[in-house]
């Protein structure tokens, strides 16, 4: 699933060439997961913003088009209307010309349906719970060591469980997460931390995000930018997905096991319980 830093990549692609454009033209698949988004016709976008993993494309009369990739969801630009025989295709908007740019249509493809889109009064996500009980973003000067710390010690759950609610931070997904408990040296099970290594923790989570979006994401099968290339992170990647292979600090050879129904890799010295 994309996370933060793929969506992020996702907004700075899509920013210049959608703000100001107006939808003149919409249409989705039958699914009510995706059929809010005919409700955008006639809409101007003032701003592409992003919320945790969410798209959030605000409209100058006070609304918000809501876009979730889910699994395997994708965005791209297509000149011409969509093709009717397209499969995969769950949701399109076709953009008026502008002084900057011919008329087009941006697509939302998913194979697996697990992506939706929500049309909402400005701010007002009710609707939508994992966004609307999102925490802080990770870069918010509000979430600081000593807040990080208290969010996390309302829950007795695995720190990586927390992490993946987006209640302590936004936007963190298997694969950031296992590279920021890896980075500060945290098994991923323990339940409980101190303030000194909820600090190191929260650095390392900025830190991992930072590096996936300077790196346009991490693509490991679905994920692609808006122009149909991939990520280069997961080339980088000292944890995830890297069982069985010997860690980058120590040499020991890293495990992997399922956590709360997802996967999770680290090393049995770094990360000793």
């Amino acid at each position: 699933m994309p996370e933060l830093p793929e969506v992020e990549t996702l907004r700075r692609e899509l920013e210049p060439r959608l703000t100001g454009r107006t939808i003149v033209e919409s249409g989705s698949h039958w699914s009510t997961k995706f059929t809010p988004a005919v409700e955008a016709i006639d809409a101007t976008i003032a701003e592409v913003d992003r919320r945790g993993k969410f798209l959030l494309l605000r409209l100058v009369d006070q609304r918000e088009l809501i876009v979730h990739l889910g699994m395997t969801g994708t965005l791209s630009f297509r000149a011409a209307l969509p093709d009717p025989d397209d499969s995969y295709l769950r949701a399109w908007w076709r953009l008026a010309e502008s002084a900057d740019a011919e008329a087009e249509t941006l697509l939302f493809h998913d194979v697996r349906r697990f992506g939706r889109i929500r049309i909402v009064r400005t701010g007002d996500y009710t609707s939508i719970p994992t966004l609307h009980h999102a925490g802080p973003e990770p870069w918010d000067p509000a979430l600081t060591p000593k807040l990080f710390h208290e969010l996390i010690a309302k829950s007795r759950r695995a720190i990586k469980t927390q992490l993946l609610s987006q209640r302590p931070v936004a936007g963190v997904g298997n694969i950031y997460a296992d590279e920021a408990l890896w980075a500060a040296e945290i098994n991923p099970r323990v339940t409980r931390l101190g303030q000194a290594r909820a600090e190191r923790l929260l650095e390392e989570v900025r830190r991992a995000l930072e590096k996936g979006i300077d790196n346009g994401g991490t693509t490991l099968r679905d994920y692609r930018t808006v122009h149909g290339g991939i990520g280069g992170n997961q080339y980088s990647l000292a944890a995830y997905g890297r069982s069985g292979q010997p860690c980058l600090r120590c040499d020991t050879d890293l495990i992997s096991a399922v956590i709360d129904a997802r996967t999770t890799t680290w090393c049995p010295v770094c990360q000793r319980r």
